[in-house]
């Protein structure tokens, strides 16, 4: 007869220790030796020393990568419309032949909200070698005049700091004090009646309360400082079905709900005729 063999024992399974080990060790070293390699940066970067070496050895690592093709060959700008390429790149410290890695995204997007023209601005790496660009301009509103100087704003009031005024002449003039920040909601109301406004030459902030206008450079409009979008609407009609604006006034009042008020010009005297003389100066003889 044959004899029954009993089960053979389980030897373990070396895989799964070996494979547990692993990933136990990578879980706990992987910190590890990046806290180790921070520290050891850390106290390197206390002496000048340890700061030069820092630097070399990311030099060094940017020159690897720009040999394995991470570098800047594309510049993609969208949204510009006034600031120059050449300044975007001069504030970007970036250009073709740069490591790409060595540009910092949020330095850059710093550097281009620092330009005159540029409100916001979006920065990305797009490797391997494009730079992406988004900028979303200011926009120019008005030339506002006060303390004796001239400055372009925007909508939201802001100072847009340029050297030259002369390409920005048609643009609206508002004066005084308190004038840039409500520029936007006074214009925004003047074009609701787009044929009227096409003919205010300036808008002067009384008080930094209310506006006054003066309409074709010779008369003043003086708004009420509550719902002055009714006064306004009030005049346009009035211009067109008496012509108001066209008769001989300095000023037309509309502060008033329930009445307008014109000044007219002084009207200028007459000078006296003068009776013929003779030679001598004296009256002429009449013959009777």
């Amino acid at each position: 007869m044959r004899r029954m063999k009993g089960p053979a024992p389980r030897r373990p399974r070396r895989g799964r220790v070996s494979g547990f080990l692993l990933r136990f060790g990578l879980w706990v070293g992987i910190p590890v030796l990046l806290a180790g390699g921070l520290y050891a940066a850390a106290e390197l970067s206390r002496s000048p020393l340890g700061q030069r070496t820092l630097q070399y050895a990311a030099d060094r690592m940017l020159d690897g990568t720009a040999r394995l093709g991470l570098v800047v060959t594309d510049v993609k700008v969208e949204g510009r419309e006034t600031t120059d390429r050449d300044t975007i790149l001069a504030a970007l410290g970036a250009g073709p032949g740069t490591p790409i890695l060595a540009m910092n995204p949020r330095r850059a997007k710093e550097q281009l909200e620092t330009l005159p023209w540029v409100r916001s601005a979006v920065v990305e790496r797009r490797l391997p070698d494009t730079l992406y660009i988004r900028l979303v301009e200011r926009k120019p509103l008005a030339v506002w005049q006060h303390g004796g100087k001239l400055e372009l704003i925007d909508r939201e009031g802001g100072v847009i700091p340029v050297t030259r005024l002369d390409r920005f002449a048609k643009l609206p003039l508002v004066v005084g004090e308190g004038a840039a920040r409500h520029a936007a909601e006074l214009l925004d109301m003047l074009a609701t009646e787009p044929e009227l406004a096409a003919r205010v030459s300036a808008a002067i902030r009384v008080g930094d309360r209310r506006w006054n206008l003066r309409i074709d450079n010779a008369i003043d409009v003086f708004l009420p400082a509550d719902a002055p979008a009714g006064a306004w609407a009030q005049l346009a009609r009035l211009e067109r079905s008496n012509a108001i604006l066209k008769r001989d006034v300095q000023t037309v009042d509309v502060r008033l709900p329930d009445r307008l008020v014109l000044r007219v010009n002084p009207e200028v005297p007459k000078e006296a005729p003068t009776s013929p003389t003779t030679k001598k100066g004296r009256p002429s003889a009449k013959n009777t």
